[in-house]
């Protein structure tokens, strides 16, 4: 049973719906990221949940209990913002324990459970220091501390690493993923980053116009996206419309323009619906005319444009069925113009809606 309930939540901006029908459940213990670009719905949801933001229409249930028009001061959830909102004039001891104070908890207990927090979060040590004498992800840890030290029901994060350096973000992501699994708390967590999400999310639900296109484990998202902004947003760039399809028992027969195609069956899905086919540069397979014969999922084309990446060259194939793109690691790159053919292989080729 879920812990966190949306039910057919509607948020609007005057008569401008940012969500309508709106539908969430978040289990227990578990950390879940709403990720999608900006204006998709991602923070109105956040809000929605802190009680920053009232409900037109819809309810919100937390542990059986009706939160739908629960005042944000009566909500035992801690939030840690984006911009960390720290207090510059206390100390780091005092911005943890200011919670803790709101809720009349003082002396030993207020010491023991700031203490205990500030460990946790491996700022022992630092009690006495003010946020300006703090790194960026120090302070983020303060922020994090102070929303985890009042024992929240709820945890929430709005883009909390979106203002560290890249390798700050990948230490950060780490500890928030240590700290939530280790006290077994429920998150909700927002970002527009993919790559931190998909690293310590439990589930990812991938939003679009107030919408969950997708909402799964970040490995089946990953490789089977079920909708084509899904599939665009997490880095699919080749799309071929096809004409027609057949199923069978463990595979769907394709054909565009002439050309045979074969795609496996996405394990758990059933029925795949949809004629579009997108599949990634790295899934593609090439070589020249006298490497891969022709056949079922081969196409014939041409290079049309080469870049060197680094590790490997990605190419800009014309092909009767249109443009696509592939990335292959070779020491002496194909030349522009050069004829070549292209592997589709059946189980990288999914079908999306």
């Amino acid at each position: 049973m879920a812990l966190l309930s949306l039910e057919n939540i509607s948020v609007a901006y005057d008569q401008n719906y940012i969500l309508k029908d709106f539908n969430l459940n978040v289990e227990q213990g578990s950390l879940i990221s709403l990720l999608g670009p900006s204006g998709c719905g991602k923070t109105t949801t956040l809000r929605l949940i802190a009680g920053f933001l009232e409900a037109k229409d819809g309810r919100f249930t937390l542990g059986g209990k009706d939160y739908t028009r629960v005042p944000v001061n009566k909500r035992n959830f801690g939030f840690v913002f984006q911009s960390y909102a720290l207090f510059p004039h206390l100390s780091v001891y005092d911005n943890v324990a200011f919670g803790l104070r709101l809720r009349k908890v003082g002396g030993a207990e207020l010491d023991r459970r700031v203490r205990a927090i500030l460990d946790t979060v491996s700022l022992a040590g630092f009690e006495k220091r003010f946020p300006k004498e703090l790194s960026g992800g120090q302070r983020q840890r303060v922020a994090i501390a102070r929303a985890l030290v009042i024992e929240p029901d709820l945890l929430l994060f709005d883009e909390p690493l979106s203002n560290l350096d890249a390798n700050l973000r990948v230490n950060m992501r780490v500890e928030i993923r240590r700290i939530q699994q280790e006290l077994g708390i429920t998150t909700v967590y927002v970002s527009h980053d993919q790559e931190e999400c998909f690293s310590i999310s439990d589930q990812v639900a991938i939003m679009n116009k107030g919408v969950i296109e997708q909402l799964d484990r970040p490995s089946t998202i990953f490789k089977y996206p079920k909708t084509e902004f899904v599939a665009r947003f997490i880095g699919f760039t080749n799309f071929i419309a096809f004409d027609e399809r057949t199923e069978n028992a463990d595979r769907i027969a394709l054909k565009a323009k002439g050309h045979a195609f074969a795609a496996s069956k996405v394990p758990g899905r059933g029925e795949q619906k949809g004629l579009k086919g997108a599949i990634r540069p790295d899934d593609l397979i090439l070589g020249t005319t006298e490497e891969l014969e022709a056949g079922e999922n081969r196409l014939t084309g041409r290079v049309k444009v080469s870049t060197f990446l680094g590790r490997s060259y990605q190419y800009v194939v014309e092909t009767g069925l249109g443009d696509l793109t592939v990335n292959k690691e070779m020491e002496i790159p194909y030349t522009a113009g050069q004829e070549v053919r292209l592997l589709l292989p059946a189980d990288k080729l999914i079908l999306v809606e």
